[in-house]
């Protein structure tokens, strides 16, 4: 059995020699990138970017307070986040199954991504948490093919607010 230092010390190494991703700014071509949806349907991403002004959020894990609370967020302000046109894509390392289940469970409106390899991850730059297989929470605006927004510490339970406040600005 290890104990908690060795645990802290091969998470730490595990961290400082994963590999540095690249991270994406503003204005840089936005990741032309597919992976399955909570149904294990592809979701090739340059085709909802064709849609209009598209968020993509990365959370750590599915069903948990935080990330329900981000989710939920999003889902209150649906309405009103899509009369500005805006597309909203959910991404993290869960399995299509817990992403359809954690969708139906809290009647979210939007496609949710299952980055099961960490790919989509990867190319928008978001980095895992301390060596284990889940994705920062980070969000993007796309618009117009390129990153228009960038949060590098997105809200939970202000997601929606903090989404408007960036689309507000990108007039």
């Amino acid at each position: 059995m290890m104990t908690a230092r060795a645990t802290v010390l091969i998470v730490a190494m595990l961290t400082f020699f994963s590999p540095r991703l690249k991270a994406l700014e503003v204005g840089s071509p936005a990741p032309q990138v597919t992976a399955p949806d909570q149904d294990a349907k592809p979701v090739v991403f340059s085709d909802v970017y064709a849609k209009g002004t598209t968020l993509v959020y990365f959370y750590p894990k599915a069903d948990t307070p935080g990330c329900t609370a981000e989710a939920c967020s999003l889902r209150d302000s649906f309405a009103t986040l899509k009369g500005k046109n805006l597309h909203i894509l959910g991404v993290s390392r869960d399995k299509p199954e817990a992403q359809k289940a954690f969708r139906d469970k809290y009647e979210i409106p939007f496609p949710l991504i299952a980055d099961r390899d960490g790919n989509v991850a990867a190319a928008f730059g978001v980095p895992g948490m301390m060596g284990l297989p889940v994705s920062a929470r980070q969000s993007f605006i796309v618009k117009d093919g390129k990153i228009a927004w960038i949060s590098l510490s997105a809200k939970t339970k202000d997601s929606a607010q903090e989404v408007q406040a960036a689309l507000d600005s990108l007039k």
